[in-house]
């Protein structure tokens, strides 16, 4: 299994959003670590700061080594497809080819009305802009025509670099619509740390597995990883419930109960398990998102958990 990190774009209390000197050692320590993917989430309003997410990405990819770059995910509807497009190829560019586009609608009706579009329009405009973003980051393909995206006489230069565009993963929670579109539409297939347990994770697995077998996809080719997965590894339960409690259940809107079984927050001992479930059931990366102490978090993951789930 493979492990990845979030760029550290929250701000979880009364810290300032990470600075580039922040970002930067942090990505430097994650490269140097081992960890192979780097990613960024995507929110133009949030309860919280949120620095974003492309820009971060752009800012600290120097220092990311061979890692690759995702978004994890991104907006095609808030940001358009044209935008987003031309961002993901740029970062493509910056980066040698080493970019994995993940998108989703969102979960946040702000971020529509900051953009000025209709909560109600989100599925049908991103399942049109999903298809509208592939056409062009792909140049010299044949346009993309649908009701709310034309890519019809735009091309957008300098292209990316790799040949057929980047991979475009598709982020879905476990519904049976969400997976559909990700067996119909999807490079690669983005679940949440926070909405989902190794038991849910193997079932939407298996369910995700027979609608690529209907359409004639072998199962086994398409890539998955989960995301926000949220960690503060820590040996004193009163410090871990604290972050469970104080930080993260207000700010993602989940029970303390549910995220005490789902994150990875707590002893090294307890989450190394959880882990060794989700690669149990067929969970190929996690992308882990330290709350807080962002450089010693990666740190002691490497150092505490790696260790356990490695063994001998």
């Amino acid at each position: 299994m493979e492990f990845g990190v979030h760029m550290p774009q929250l701000s979880w209390g009364d810290d300032e959003p990470a600075s580039l000197v922040i970002l930067s050692d942090y990505v430097r320590l994650a490269s140097d670590l081992g960890f192979t993917w780097l990613t960024a989430n995507d929110h133009v309003v949030y309860g919280r700061p949120w620095l974003d997410g492309p820009v971060s990405l752009a800012a600290a990819i120097a220092n990311a080594g061979a890692m690759t770059i995702g978004t994890s995910i991104s907006l095609p509807v808030i940001r358009g497809p044209g935008p987003l497009a031309k961002a993901v190829a740029a970062l493509d560019r910056l980066s040698g080819g080493r970019v994995v586009v993940g998108v989703g609608p969102g979960s946040s009706e702000r971020d529509y009305q900051a953009a000025g579009i209709p909560w109600e329009e989100r599925w049908p405009r991103f399942e049109e802009a999903v298809q509208a973003l592939r056409a062009l980051l792909r140049p010299g393909d044949a346009p993309y025509e649908g009701a709310f995206y034309s890519t019809e006489g735009i091309e957008l230069l300098p292209g990316p670099v790799q040949a057929g565009g980047p991979p475009i993963w598709i982020g879905s929670w476990g519904t049976d619509a969400g997976l559909r579109r990700v067996a119909r539409l999807a490079d690669g297939w983005l679940a949440s740390g926070y909405n989902t347990t190794p038991e849910l994770f193997e079932d939407a697995r298996q369910r995700l597995g027979g609608y690529l077998t209907t359409g004639g996809i072998d199962p086994g080719r398409l890539p998955n990883a989960i995301a926000t997965m949220f960690m503060y590894v820590n040996e004193d339960r009163a410090v871990a419930d604290d972050v469970i409690e104080g930080v993260l259940a207000p700010t993602l809107r989940r029970s303390a109960e549910q995220l005490r079984e789902r994150l990875l927050v707590g002893p090294a001992a307890e989450c190394a398990e959880k882990l060794a479930r989700y690669e149990a059931v067929g969970a190929e990366r996690i992308f882990v998102w330290p709350v807080r102490d962002v450089l010693e978090q990666l740190e002691r993951f490497h150092t505490d958990v790696l260790v356990r789930l490695q063994g001998p």
